[in-house]
């Protein structure tokens, strides 16, 4: 047997080396090609890998395509097996984690961007709308979050029982509901702001203030009481 010889970091030359970049230079000055090359960690007989991590992303459609991309998609690509698909796959999941696990508990809302950013990441590459609740106490501190629904928005669907039954067993002052547009447009529908009515509708019944209706587009949101078209508004 002839095993194909791989192309190691080490074999690159040290000015185009992204493990050395990142010690010298911090992660934060990495390309997004450099960073899959040390996950990759080594090339092929034909190509560095440098040069493989960059067709690795061209293939995937950049760095958002390549967070929807699945094993059997990498496993395609010339040069990936299975077992730098899989480091592929947990770098792109650990990153998730990550961008999840702040400490919701010490989150103040001051503003819809506080509240827009706190899911941004989590929510604006998702192909399917993301129906989130983020419950807050008498200080606007988030003492919880919870995805309550995934699917296009109407009034049949987003419930006021199924959003307000964990804001009382929370014990909460307030929610604010935030939910992404796969398009990237952060425009409310029609269907967006029914639903915000019926909501605070039913907030002002139970005693829960529904603060905010926050859409998400790709790195931009939509605040509909920033915006006044959130209701009470206008008396």
């Amino acid at each position: 047997m002839n095993p194909e010889k791989h192309l190691m970091i080490r074999d690159v030359p040290e000015e185009e080396r992204p493990r050395e970049r990142l010690v010298q230079l911090g992660a934060e000055h990495c390309s997004n090609a450099e960073l899959i090359a040390i996950l990759l960690r080594t090339g092929t007989s034909s190509e560095s890998v440098i040069a493989l991590a960059s067709r690795v992303l061209s293939k995937a459609g950049g760095i958002r395509g390549l967070t929807n991309t699945t094993l059997e998609e990498l496993m395609e690509i010339r040069g990936i097996g299975m077992a730098k698909a899989v480091q592929l796959l947990a770098g792109i999941e650990l990153g998730r984690r990550i961008s999840r696990a702040m400490p919701e508990e010490r989150m103040t809302i001051r503003s819809p961007r506080d509240a827009a950013e706190m899911v941004m990441d989590e929510l604006r590459y998702l192909k399917q709308e993301h129906f989130i609740c983020l419950f807050l106490n008498t200080k606007n501190r988030v003492i919880h979050k919870e995805c309550i629904f995934v699917g296009s928005l109407d009034t049949s669907v987003v419930h006021p029982r199924e959003v307000f039954r964990e804001a009382i067993r929370r014990s909460s002052a307030g929610i604010i509901c935030v939910h992404n547009h796969p398009s990237g447009d952060p425009h409310p529908s029609r269907e967006d702001i029914d639903v915000t009515y019926r909501l605070y509708e039913a907030g002002e019944i139970v005693g829960v203030e529904l603060m905010d209706h926050i859409i998400v587009g790709d790195g931009c949101y939509f605040s509909l009481k920033e915006k006044g078209m959130f209701p009470g508004l206008n008396g």
